[in-house]
């Protein structure tokens, strides 16, 4: 008999596990739904391959194969509860901090915020200079074998040329009615035998490549220049003002033959004497440089010490005053003989319900200088006396605090509400008995109990305070006041 009981309270044990077998309906939404996830995984993973986002095409196609795999077995119900927000978790999360942390061992920033090829493409596009008085009509042809070629005439010479992006393949050359030219009656040149010439829709069609098409003029498109179209109609002759050697990776100016090689540890290409080609950057591994950095150099050490320090000054005032204002309110509202309680809860929460941007707004024109409601009317501060409360550092940093315990009191208010009537009012009698005064009962009674259960509510109340920027930056106070 003991056996039998200890095998049914198994299998009951299993079946919960497993989530008992699912109903037809069940399965057929379950399936929609995961196929519509493959899906939208499925063309996410080759917009990754198409961008040669290699490793996360990999990882992208990993998860979706765990994903398929959890939900599509038998059994395995945590892990069907828990699968989404581990996702999320490592997505928003970790990603981000080890994203972050791998930021700060390099020089990524406003200069240099793209890998070399990016940067060196950059660089090329700057250095091309147009060519004064070097303009063609240019009709857009394709060859037999499908490429692209410029038609070109050039008006002030009377003469026809034809030419595509490889010289060695489509040389750029004069043609004439011998080579099949067909002339148009606006002078230039119309057609050309052995090439289509394309409409206006096709021109439209293939706009990105006729936009990128370069037709070099000679074997050295940086001495001879190249001939380039920004709409398929007009071209203007161009010219690099510098060269780039892939082997050496250095870029050599033509105008004083001075090379600029690529320096990694900077991530720009600098010249001999350390003088930057321009300002043109990319992204590279710098080890522990900008720490280095940070706690060597004394203009960034001090401030950003200071701003460390006042962050947690600001944190734990926050939560500090609003837990204390909270609180009192609290336990002052808490006595059920109170008449109209409700209301008087109700008006408390009021700034916690009203959108935090319109309060800040409301804050900004009473700490103002001049016509401030706090300077005029509260205060009554004559025009010699009057606080800068956006100006200075110290009256800012109280307006922030004193702001924010407006907009942060009233959840203090509800939690510790909440806590305080779920404390037993046996306890408070018997202390009130035993001859304990209010402040006793409240000290030795009720505070133990409240931080029970606020601890993780204050602790987050911590955390978000923390990384409070809005605020701040609502109330436009600068960073030299803060």
């Amino acid at each position: 008999m003991r056996d039998a009981e200890i095998k049914a309270r198994r299998k009951a044990a299993k079946h919960l596990y497993d989530g008992g077998t699912p109903s037809i309906r069940g399965q057929i939404i379950k399936i929609i739904v995961l196929g519509l996830i493959d899906a939208f995984a499925g063309t996410l993973f080759f917009a990754l391959i198409g961008k040669s986002q290699i490793t996360f095409a990999i990882l992208l196609a990993s998860v979706t194969l765990i994903v398929n795999y959890i939900y599509l077995r038998k059994g395995g119900l945590p892990a069907k509860y828990l699968a989404p927000g581990v996702i999320l978790l490592v997505c928003f999360q970790i990603y981000t901090v080890v994203f972050s942390g791998y930021i700060s061992f390099t020089n990524y920033g406003s200069l240099h915020n793209s890998n070399y090829e990016a940067a060196l493409n950059a660089t090329m596009l700057a250095a091309v200079e147009p060519v004064e008085g070097a303009d063609y009509d240019v009709k857009v042809l394709k060859g037999a074998d499908g490429a692209l070629q410029l038609l070109a005439t050039d008006m002030a010479a009377n003469k026809v040329y034809v030419g595509g992006a490889d010289y060695k393949v489509h040389p750029w050359h004069e043609v004439s009615a011998a080579d099949g030219l067909v002339m148009g009656a606006d002078g230039t040149a119309d057609s050309l035998k052995g090439f289509t010439r394309l409409n206006d829709d096709q021109i439209t069609n293939n706009a990105v490549a006729i936009v990128g098409l370069k037709v070099p003029l000679g074997t050295n498109p940086a001495v001879d220049g190249f001939l380039a179209t920004t709409d398929g109609y007009a071209g203007s002759v161009n010219k690099y003002s510098y060269t780039y050697d892939a082997a050496t990776k250095t870029i050599t100016t033509l105008a004083d033959n001075r090379k600029y090689v690529a320096n990694n540890k900077e991530g720009f290409f600098t010249a001999s004497n350390g003088d930057r080609l321009n300002e043109i950057g990319w992204k590279t591994n710098i080890g522990f440089k900008n720490f280095k950095t940070i706690f060597t150099d004394k203009e960034l050490r001090g401030p950003l010490l200071g701003v460390l320090l006042w962050t947690f000054e600001f944190a734990l005032g926050s939560v500090l005053t609003t837990f204390i204002l909270g609180l009192a309110l609290a336990l002052l509202l808490n006595d059920e003989r109170i008449r109209g309680l409700k209301i008087y809860r109700s008006i408390l929460i009021l700034p916690y319900a009203f959108p935090a941007f319109l309060s800040a707004y409301v804050w900004k024109g009473m700490y103002n200088t001049d016509h401030g409601f706090i300077n005029n009317s509260i205060l009554h501060l004559s025009d010699g006396n009057k606080i800068h409360w956006l100006e200075q550092q110290g009256p800012a940093r109280a307006a922030i605090l004193i702001m924010n315990l407006w907009l942060g009191f009233p959840y203090m208010f509800l939690i510790t509400t909440g806590a305080l009537q779920a404390i037993p009012a046996d306890l408070s009698e018997s202390a009130s008995i035993d001859g304990a005064s209010a402040w006793q009962t409240f000290r030795q009674i009720k505070l133990p109990l409240l931080l029970v259960s606020l601890t993780p509510l204050l602790i987050a109340s911590f955390a978000f305070n923390f990384n409070n920027f809005t605020a701040i930056y609502l109330l436009k106070i600068g960073r030299a006041h803060v």
